[in-house]
């Protein structure tokens, strides 16, 4: 409805069923439960008949994914919808666009390293919770295919933290890496279930595109830039460590 319309232009309007697109934007999604929310706000979707939708036995199997890496299927984004599209052409939209994303030359790039899209999914998301800079990405996503090529466990501070549902935790501990759960990565060899967040677009290109070194420790720099020490061997890893510990106590960073 515009300013200056007669009650004649706006009965019209409306009785014609015309609509501007939205826009609909999702990212920095944990779950799926939030993604139903986050777009339930900005359409006329029902969020819990949202959610319920993309755990439905028969929608899983047509996209040969599980309850608990479903949201690899979804690529963060903006789209236009018409407010009250259906949850039915929504769906196929979310599906379609996946596609879209998953080009040759991606897929190509996957299998090179052995992952299905999922998986890639799944890494990615571990590579954006242990790092928002975009430069160090490509390095984190090297280092956990590494990880994973000597099958060494992965050890992600990001995936207890998601086992734990506890996402206030600044300070991993010793006990809370013995905390069991799938999603343990400390506890469990390779990747967990599922994504423990919707990862970005960036991140999944990330992954597809990882940086080529032999690094296989990582742990937050002890100048808090949010940038991390790198290790080829487990003596220089403790040396990180120990400055990171240090830091964190001297901040008294205790949780």
């Amino acid at each position: 409805i515009k300013n200056g319309m007669s009650n004649n232009d706006v009965v019209n309007l409306l009785r014609s069923g015309s609509q501007t697109p939205v826009n609909v934007t999702f990212n920095n999604i944990r779950n799926l439960d939030q993604f139903a929310s986050v777009v339930s706000k900005q359409l006329e979707l029902d969020s819990i008949q949202l959610r319920n939708a993309f755990v439905d036995s028969t929608f899983l199997n047509s996209v040969k994914l599980n309850r608990y890496n479903v949201v690899s299927l979804l690529i963060p984004n903006t789209y236009e919808f018409y407010w009250n599209v259906s949850l039915e052409n929504f769906m196929s939209r979310m599906v379609s666009e996946h596609y879209r994303f998953w080009t040759k030359a991606r897929l190509e790039k996957a299998k090179k390293i052995n992952l299905s899209p999922a998986e890639v999914s799944t890494l990615a998301s571990i590579v954006q919770k242990e790092t928002l800079k975009r430069d160090e990405q490509p390095v984190v996503a090297g280092l956990y295919l590494n990880r994973l090529r000597k099958r060494m466990k992965l050890e992600s501070d990001p995936t207890v933290i998601f086992a734990l549902n506890d996402f206030t935790i600044k300070r991993v501990l010793n006990k809370d890496t013995k905390f069991k759960s799938p999603y343990n990565t400390y506890l469990n060899r390779g990747l967990p279930p599922g994504p423990i967040t919707i990862p970005s677009i960036r991140a999944l290109d990330s992954v597809l595109n990882s940086e080529k070194h032999d690094y296989i420790f990582m742990c937050a720099k002890e100048d808090f830039s949010g940038y991390h020490n790198f290790a080829i061997n487990y003596t220089q890893h403790l040396k990180n460590a120990e400055k990171y510990r240090t830091a964190l106590n001297n901040k008294g960073i205790n949780r």
